[in-house]
C-alpha cells in the first residue's frame, strides 16, 4: 500500500488547505472556486482508480485509498463495513440535519480493450460503469465540505460502497450494522449516464424499470420444439410498448425526440420480454428462464398468472409444474418530496439547464442504492459524463465506455451545494 500513501501526499494534503478564503464569496461561490482549485488533483485520483480497478468484493486498494483520503481531511472514518465498505463522518460545528452521500467503488470483469491512455493495469478488469468517477466525486465533495466545516451545520456521512455490480454491497453494509453506526435523515447518490457533462437528471419514484427473472418449469415429457413455440407465442403476447417504438434500444435514452428528456419518450410504458427463453434441463424437468422489464409495478404480480393461464389452455397443461419469479431485486425509488426540493435547489444555484427532465424508466440497469432507500428517504441522480465532440460516451457497461472528466467538477459542485443546503436545516 506504500504507493497509495505517496499518491496521497501529492494529491490530498495541499489541495485541501486554502491559505486565503475570500469572505465576500457566498458559500456556493466558494464551492465553485474550491472545486476548480482541486479539479486537477481529482482528475489524477480518478486516473489512479481507473488504472487499478477492483471487482466486487475485492476493493481492498480502493478502500484503503478512500480511507486515507478521508483521514487526511480530518474526518472520522469507519472501515470494513459489509466487506470493504468505508464511511467518513464529517460533523459540523452547529446543529442541523444528517445527510448521507453514497459512492460505489467496484469495477467489472471484461476483456474489452481499454481505450483510455491511462489503461487498467489489472488484466480482465475495467471501470466501464463509471464507479471510478463516482468514487472521485464522493472524495471531492468530502474535500469541499471539510473546508467549509465552520459554516456546516449537522453531519454529513460519506458512504463508499463495495459490490454494487453484483447487487450485494448495499445490503451487506446494512446487515453489518451501517445504520446502527450512522443515523442519516436523507441519502443521495448518482450514476454516470450518457448525458452531456454539466447536465444531471432525476425524477420522483422509479428511474429504472422493475427487473424480474421468471422461470417456467415443465415435466420433461413434453416435446421441446413445441414448447419453445408455445413460450415464444406467450412472450410476444405479453410484450408491451408504444407503437413503432423500441424501448430495448437503450442507446436512444439521450435522443431529444424519444429519449428520457422528451415528453414523448419511448421509455415510459413498456414490458420487455424476449421471445427466446434460456432453456436448461435436469433429470425430471425442462426449465424456461427469461428476464423481463416492466415499468408498472402493479402489473408484476399478474405476469406469472397470465403465463400460467395461457399454458393451461394449451395441450401442455398436464406437463406444467410451476411459473414463478426466481429473482426480483428492488428498484431505485426516489422520494417525491426530496426529489422536488433537490431539483429546485440545484437549478436555483446552477441554472435551469443543469437539470434535465426525466419522463421515463431505463430498462436493463438497476442499482442496489434501492436498499438504502428502503431504510431512509433518498434521491438518485444520473450524472452526464459524455462529450460527444470528443467521442467520450459514458454508456455504462458498453465496450467503448469513456467518461468526460469535466463531469467530476460538475458532480462535486452540484452536490456539494445540495448537501450544504440540506444539512443546514434543523
Amino acid at each position: 500500500m506504500k504507493a497509495i500513501f505517496i499518491i496521497l501526499l501529492g494529491l490530498i494534503f495541499s489541495p485541501c488547505i486554502y491559505a486565503q478564503v475570500d469572505t465576500n464569496l457566498t458559500k456556493h461561490e466558494l464551492v465553485k472556486k474550491q472545486s476548480n482549485e482541486i479539479f486537477d488533483s481529482l482528475v489524477k485520483i480518478r486516473r489512479d482508480l481507473h488504472m487499478h480497478p477492483e471487482v466486487s468484493g475485492g476493493e481492498q486498494r480502493t478502500s484503503k485509498f478512500v480511507e486515507q483520503y478521508l483521514l487526511a481531511l480530518g474526518l472520522e472514518v469507519k472501515t470494513n463495513i459489509g466487506g470493504y465498505g468505508v464511511v467518513g463522518i464529517l460533523k459540523g460545528d452547529k446543529k442541523g440535519r444528517k445527510i448521507a452521500w453514497r459512492a460505489d467503488m467496484d469495477a467489472i470483469k471484461t476483456d474489452f480493450p481499454d481505450k483510455m491512455d491511462f489503461k487498467s493495469e489489472n488484466e480482465g478488469v475495467r471501470h466501464i460503469c463509471g464507479h471510478d468517477i463516482h468514487t472521485t466525486i464522493g472524495l471531492g465533495i468530502a474535500n469541499i465540505l471539510a473546508n467549509q466545516k465552520e459554516d456546516l451545520e449537522g453531519t454529513v456521512y460519506f458512504i463508499f460502497q463495495p459490490s454494487e455490480e453484483n447487487f450485494l454491497g448495499a445490503k451487506a453494509m446494512i446487515d453489518d450494522g451501517l445504520f446502527d453506526m450512522i443515523k442519516p435523515d436523507e441519502i443521495y447518490g448518482l450514476h454516470a449516464a450518457p448525458l452531456p457533462s454539466g447536465v444531471i437528471m432525476t425524477k420522483p419514484n422509479e428511474v429504472y424499470a422493475y427487473a424480474r427473472r421468471i422461470r417456467v418449469k415443465f415435466k420433461n415429457e413434453a416435446e421441446l420444439d413445441n414448447l419453445k413455440q408455445l413460450m415464444g407465442t406467450i412472450a410476444r403476447g405479453l410484450f408491451r410498448a408504444a407503437p413503432n417504438s423500441k424501448p430495448w434500444e437503450v442507446q436512444n435514452v439521450v435522443d431529444p425526440k424519444i429519449g428520457l428528456a422528451s415528453p414523448e419518450t419511448i421509455y415510459r410504458d413498456y414490458l420487455i420480454i424476449n421471445e427466446d427463453f434460456h432453456i436448461h434441463e435436469d433429470s425430471n424437468h425442462i426449465l424456461f428462464d427469461n428476464n423481463l422489464f416492466e415499468t408498472d409495478i402493479t402489473n408484476l404480480d399478474s405476469i406469472p398468472i397470465k403465463i400460467k393461464q395461457q399454458i393451461l389452455l394449451s395441450e401442455y397443461k398436464n406437463q406444467l409444474v410451476s411459473v414463478e419469479y426466481v429473482e426480483e431485486n428492488p428498484t431505485v425509488l426516489n422520494n417525491s418530496e426530496l426529489t422536488a426540493v433537490a431539483i429546485e435547489t440545484i437549478t436555483a444555484i446552477y441554472g435551469v439547464k443543469s437539470v434535465a427532465p426525466d419522463y421515463g424508466q431505463i430498462p436493463y440497469f438497476n442499482d442496489d442504492f434501492a436498499y438504502f432507500q428502503q431504510k431512509i428517504p433518498g434521491v438518485y441522480f444520473f450524472l452526464g459524463a459524455s462529450d460527444y465532440a470528443k467521442g467520450l460516451i459514458s454508456m455504462p457497461h458498453s465496450p467503448d465506455f469513456a467518461a468526460d472528466e469535466e463531469s467530476i467538477k460538475y458532480g462535486v459542485q452540484y452536490f456539494s451545494s445540495l448537501i450544504l443546503e440540506r444539512v443546514n436545516i434543523e
